[in-house]
């Protein structure tokens, strides 16, 4: 049997138009000044709420992130570690939501003291609706930043230890310095150095606050907790595979998902009409830093790298996030390809300058690549007089040295770049040698070479295949 459509005249539609027409305008029509203010207050309470629901999913979104960072930890890690890192993990965000509930979001948006320090708003006391929204979507970002490290000293770390660290990182390291840029009162936003140079710092959704925050951290804990065993033979690094290659692009790609809520839910404003030039931005960044390390790759031994080039495309969204409410689509690219090479040579000076260990490539593509972002709006923001970001709330105020703007811009988000690497690399460090002294940062060489799956936790994520490792 064929189905066939009813025939409809043309002077139908003309009058079932005309008839829609006549009903809309009898609703939209106001009768009275109090229909007009109650029109008024209507749009301002769905306005609302879209921004509510927005931020809502955002952060879940954010929150998705978390299995990306599980999935790109144990596909560049040894299958005797897995069970470890997934606790690692699922704990950061556990541990992550009740510390910054308790003690993280008051010293990163309380009462300002003196610029460097919020006061109160412990606990959430006294939130409303706004107050726990904010709190929901700021959470997800902390968390992150403290997962940043997990990856970057794998295989080899205490599980008591890294526990504590990601305590101290959520209520202390990451808030302090989150303070200083996103309280609107700190001192890089507000205060004599904002004064003396005439523009405040900007770092739209974290290149610094949470990426180079975690990302300097790590370095301080790898420098801390040395290198696994095997790594370098002779002052020269030797390879050290991971199990799943196929798991590690599957969390690369949850990871680059993620950034949609990360960069898009950070105009904090579900009606803000540049959300998609912000995500378009963001992911012509991706694209490039990943294009650049796989060309990188492929000159040098001949053969594209598919883990680096993984990492290239984490270090193009990494270095995107400051900038991207600020650019244009073609400085994001070569933001994007810029932020890739960066990452490149970030993991090679790690391994054959610094000797230092990073399983992942955290320290490369969330510490350096986070530093090249914020230096980057100070070289290509729009700024928004005359341009295609006037009226833009959540963009950089002056335009950067390419676009005119002088040196001005620059300056300040070098001096955040400073500031976020002796902040973070060096309480980091601090934390991490008393952690050492205390209780030790590091397993025995014993349990490292039999696997902290299970040493620490006394199970095998894969107890089928169990391998041997002498």
């Amino acid at each position: 049997m064929i189905r066939t459509l009813p025939k409809i005249d043309s002077r139908m539609i003309l009058q079932f138009l005309l008839l829609i027409s006549v009903i809309l305008m009898a609703f939209a029509v106001p009768g009275s000044a109090e229909t007009v203010e109650q029109n008024a207050e209507d749009i301002a309470n769905l306005q609302t709420a879209l921004t509510v629901l927005w931020l809502i999913i955002a952060g879940a979104i954010v929150f998705l992130m978390h299995a990306g960072f599980s999935l790109v930890e144990i596909g560049l890690t040894r299958t005797k570690n897995t069970a470890n890192i997934l606790m690692k993990n699922f704990m950061t965000i556990c541990l992550g939501v009740v510390v910054y509930w308790a003690v993280g979001w008051g010293i990163m948006y309380g009462a300002d003291y003196a610029g460097l320090i919020g006061i109160d708003q412990f606990f959430l006391m006294g939130a409303d609706n706004a107050l726990w929204n904010s709190w929901w979507f700021q959470m997800v970002f902390a968390a992150t930043g403290a997962t940043i490290v997990s990856g970057a000293m794998a295989e080899r770390t205490d599980f008591k230890a890294y526990l504590i660290f990601t305590v101290i990182m959520v209520a202390l390291i990451y808030p302090i310095y989150g303070h200083w840029v996103w309280s609107g009162a700190g001192i890089l936003t507000s205060g004599f150095l904002v004064d003396a140079i005439g523009v405040a710092h900007h770092d739209f959704a974290g290149s610094g606050v949470v990426h180079s925050i975690g990302g300097y951290a790590a370095l301080a804990g790898v420098l801390v907790v040395g290198s696994r065993i095997g790594k370098f033979k002779n002052g020269k690094p030797m390879a050290i595979p991971g199990h799943s290659l196929p798991l590690a692009f599957l969390g690369t790609l949850i990871l680059a998902f993620g950034w949609v809520g990360f960069n898009g839910g950070s105009t904090l404003d579900g009606n803000d009409p540049f959300i998609s030039l912000v995500i378009t931005n963001t992911f012509l960044a991706a694209a490039a830093g990943c294009i650049a390390v796989m060309a990188i790759t492929w000159m040098k031994t001949g053969k594209p790298d598919p883990s680096l080039t993984a990492n290239g495309l984490l270090g193009g969204l990494v270095a995107i996030t400051a900038a991207c409410g600020s650019v244009n689509n073609t400085a994001a690219i070569i933001i994007g390809l810029i932020g890739g090479i960066v990452v490149y040579a970030g993991v090679m000076f790690n391994e054959n300058v610094l000797k230092v260990d990073d399983p992942v490539g955290a320290i490369a593509v969330h510490g350096y690549s986070g530093s090249w972002g914020l230096i980057a709006v100070g070289l290509f923001a729009l700024g928004t007089n005359g341009t295609i970001l006037e009226g833009a709330a959540y963009t950089a105020e002056v335009a950067g040295l390419f676009y005119g703007g002088g040196v001005q811009l620059l300056l300040i988000q070098l001096a955040g770049v400073i500031l976020s690497i002796v902040w973070a690399f060096g309480a980091a460090f601090v934390i991490f040698k008393l952690i050492d002294l205390v209780i030790g940062l590091r397993v025995s060489e014993e349990h490292e070479i039999t696997g902290l799956d299970i040493v620490e936790h006394g199970i095998s994520a894969y107890p089928e295949f169990m391998i041997h490792e002498e």
